[in-house]
């Protein structure tokens, strides 16, 4: 039996044109390790924009009823070939009830749950699943439930990653974010030290109320020495940068190695022996990522996502990480929103031009 229902899509073509919609779908049975989730919230993550829309031009796009049409400029355009005439789904994740089940023990166990999800196509009114990457919700809503996967695991993700390689403290660029305040909550439940980047005085309060020692202002004129100390006191020469474009990594880095150059002992003409690290996870800017000379050649800006890190850690690893999370939706790892919209509401120009802006605490939750 099949089930029919509402569900946004992304299609771009090769001549730039961008269209997103709501669409009536037709979802088969699920196969046999797969359930079938009628799904009741899924937020918009950075990770879904980059589909959803893209750096398409909302601003002169075409806006009608659960439609819009846009341009995508280049070298956008060409630049996602491997795309053009596909029709997407969108979502990476969400939460809602378990209405059919496959054949297998995992499956079958989920039948009438209420869970948490990653299925690729959030955005609907039903998602096909992977049980073995269904998180059982219990009496959480799906509300509180909808957010249990990206923004969690990433985070805590993080602190793996910096356990791995032996560090102690991380730098993190956009830290009042979600994800930032999670990260804020899970070092200090583990003792890592971790210096907050921000730049707004409302976002350093924000943290400073949930226990952040340090938390540096951008947009004050002694930045760069507030910056200097915070990595003095911690040793953070190693973070995380979810912005990607723009001179923000380069400062991060200046002051890494100013700290470095200032407990040397002797001069030396190439600067600091000291290994500096960032990884970039998000584009919350398009434009270029620059970097100066002026820190050495002991840097290293690479790439850090969720479902590669997943792979490389194991499954003893990624099981104790979602437990964790179950057990702490409500403290740890709650998320909040801004604003609730269903699929047609999504694609409003008022509502898309707000939360494609991406700014830091005004998620948005799709109720489809």
């Amino acid at each position: 039996m099949t089930t029919t229902g509402k569900q946004i899509f992304s299609t771009l073509d090769a001549d730039g044109t961008l269209t997103v919609e709501v669409a009536e779908s037709t979802f088969p049975d699920p196969k046999p390790s797969q359930v079938l989730v009628r799904m009741e919230a899924a937020p918009i993550n950075p990770s879904d924009l980059a589909l959803l829309f893209g750096p398409a031009d909302l601003e002169n796009a075409e806006f009608s009823p659960g439609k819009i049409v846009a341009k995508m400029p280049e070298p956008f355009a060409s630049g996602a070939k491997g795309r053009h005439g596909q029709r997407l789904p969108v979502g990476n994740e969400g939460a809602g009830t378990v209405v059919a089940a496959g054949d297998s023990d995992a499956a079958q166990a989920l039948m009438g749950q209420r869970v948490a999800c990653v299925p690729g196509n959030a955005f609907s009114e039903y998602a096909l699943a992977e049980a073995a990457m269904c998180l059982p919700l219990g009496d959480v809503s799906s509300e509180d439930g909808a957010s249990a996967f990206v923004n969690p695991m990433t985070a805590l993700g993080f602190v793996e990653t910096a356990k791995m390689e032996g560090q102690k403290a991380i730098v993190h660029l956009a830290a009042a974010s979600n994800l930032g305040q999670m990260l804020n909550k899970i070092c200090l439940e583990d003792g890592i030290e971790l210096v907050n980047i921000v730049r707004k005085q409302e976002q350093v309060d924000l943290l400073k109320g949930l226990g952040a020692k340090y938390v540096v202002n951008s947009s004050d004129d002694d930045y760069m020495k507030q910056l200097r100390s915070a990595i003095d006191e911690t040793d953070a020469f190693f973070g995380f940068d979810p912005i990607g474009g723009g001179n923000n990594v380069d400062t991060v880095f200046k002051a890494m190695e100013q700290v470095a150059v200032s407990k040397m002992t002797e001069y030396s003409r190439y600067g600091s022996n000291q290994e500096k690290k960032m990884y970039v996870y998000g584009r919350l800017d398009l434009g270029p990522t620059i970097l100066t000379p002026s820190y050495g050649f002991g840097f290293t800006y690479a790439g850090w996502l969720l479902t590669p890190f997943l792979a490389k850690a194991g499954m003893e690893t990624v099981v104790r990480m979602r437990t964790r999370v179950l057990q702490n939706l409500k403290t740890t790892f709650a998320s909040s929103y801004k604003a609730r919209v269903n699929l047609e509401e999504m694609l409003t120009k008022e509502n898309a031009l707000d939360y494609r802006a991406m700014r830091t605490g005004e998620k948005y939750l799709v109720t489809p």
